[in-house]
């Protein structure tokens, strides 16, 4: 069913700090897309933040008409479609006080095999929210702040940076290291797999079946990880996947490319074949044509193959640094989208669709960026001015993929209609005041 959902501020948040939804972004603040999740019951979560720093407002300005914010916002939606609740807590998390989410860097979500929310975010930060929205039921942090804060080893409780879950139950996970390409701080280096649930009251242990950088840096004893294994031994220092992710790629590119490259979020193509999504290194100048690679690794660690079909300059996923995918492992489907395209692979890798953004007909997906696959294979793209995410039904055969997004395509420009007229917006951004708020 296709659907049309707004990602709404909740009202109460606007009205407390007198939030100018008139204003330009320029003025000093915003509303951001992170993530999205669904359900096995149709549900959706949205994970946005909004925030307002105003130049010469100083930072323990108490009068919130007045102070500067942060919010992460997290929405529920029923699987008609309606606004059930919202959750909200500042930026930092903790560290801001009121809130005990773990907050931190390349924030995500999953709805685990129980139902439950799994917040995630880096340095393998990862905080349970009961499905309702209405508490957190855990919290696994590293505390680990290097290297703008001393580590105490030992303090921290961490589990992962992005969880995904597989047909079966299993939790596709990435965790970060210390000292990884030479740098001061702690940066997603690892895939791995937990078999186990993950609970309120246990995690389950990672087994590490791939690394990006096989020689991070400056790591000690105090750098082991005994969550995440490898061989039978606690990752860190000497102990990780061999050979590297970007070893096995170094053949085929400059090895120099790949030098300070990045690993995305992994997804789940079946039990035990999963895409690793990872980058070479970025330019201020434009990285446009740089080496990328969707690599396909199996549950024992091994790259059997790629994502072909994609060309470095012409669907370079740089441009707008769009390197999300989403996957479909009930029927072998991934999805990617970026400024040139929609594109979809089977499980063998071959691209069976893609739907060109120069065409009249899907042009207008260039203003979507890509939110996550339902269990059903819906698609959630996620309009990034209008704030609307669009639910696609997708079909169980890809080639005929292009003529569902069309159709959607039409009928999200009459749902919108329809929403404005409901909603009233102001400059497409949307409130609403019915559905209860939590501060978690």
């Amino acid at each position: 069913m296709i659907q049309t959902l707004p990602l709404a501020l909740p009202g109460t948040l606007v009205d407390h700090h007198r939030i100018d939804l008139t204003a330009l972004y320029s003025k000093g603040w915003g509303l951001h897309f992170f993530d999205a999740a669904c359900s096995p019951g149709g549900e959706v979560y949205a994970l946005y933040g909004v925030y307002r720093h105003n130049h010469g407002v100083a930072d323990d300005e108490q009068d919130p008409r007045k102070a500067n914010f942060g919010y992460r916002i997290i929405n529920r939606y029923s699987a008609e479609g309606e606004v059930m609740a919202s959750a909200a807590f500042r930026t930092g998390g903790a560290a801001e006080g009121g809130s005990t989410v773990a907050d931190g860097g390349d924030i995500g979500l999953c709805v685990l095999p129980d139902g439950v929310l799994a917040l995630t975010a880096t340095p393998n930060r990862t905080t349970l929210v009961a499905p309702d929205l209405s508490r957190v039921l855990a919290v696994y942090d590293s505390k680990d702040g290097r290297p703008f804060k001393e580590f105490t080893p030992g303090e921290g409780n961490p589990f992962a940076g992005s969880l995904s879950v597989t047909p079966s139950g299993r939790l596709l996970c990435t965790v970060a290291e210390y000292g990884v390409w030479r740098y001061g701080n702690v940066i997603t280096n690892l895939v791995g797999v937990a078999d186990g649930a993950l609970t309120a009251d246990s995690k389950p242990a990672i087994k590490v079946l791939a690394s990006l950088d096989p020689e991070p840096a400056h790591q000690s004893a105090v750098d082991l990880q005994p969550h995440a294994t490898h061989r039978g031994a606690p990752v860190g220092m000497t102990n990780r996947p061999r050979p590297a992710l970007t070893e096995l790629v170094a053949a085929e590119d400059r090895p120099s490319d790949w030098c300070r490259s990045r690993l995305g979020r992994p997804v789940p193509l079946s039990d035990s074949l999963f895409v690793v999504p990872f980058h070479a290194r970025t330019y201020r100048s434009g990285s446009r044509g740089q080496p990328f690679v969707f690599a396909l690794v199996d549950d024992r660690g091994e790259m059997t193959g790629r994502l072909h079909g994609l060309h470095a300059w012409r669907d370079s996923p740089f441009t707008g640094m769009c390197f999300d995918l989403a996957a479909d492992p009930y029927r072998g489907h991934v999805f990617h989208l970026n400024r040139y395209g929609l594109y979809a692979w089977n499980t063998a890798g071959v691209l069976r669709a893609k739907l060109d953004t120069e065409t009249r007909t899907f042009k207008p997906l260039t203003h979507f960026t890509l939110g996550a696959c339902a269990p059903n294979g819906d698609l959630l793209l996620v309009h990034t001015k209008q704030h609307l995410i669009l639910r696609v039904p997708a079909p169980d055969d890809l080639t005929a993929l292009a003529a569902a997004v069309e159709d959607a395509l039409r009928t999200y420009a009459r749902r919108r209609t329809a929403l404005k007229k409901q909603w009233e917006p102001v400059n497409w951004h949307w409130t609403q005041t019915t559905a209860p708020l939590h501060r978690i």
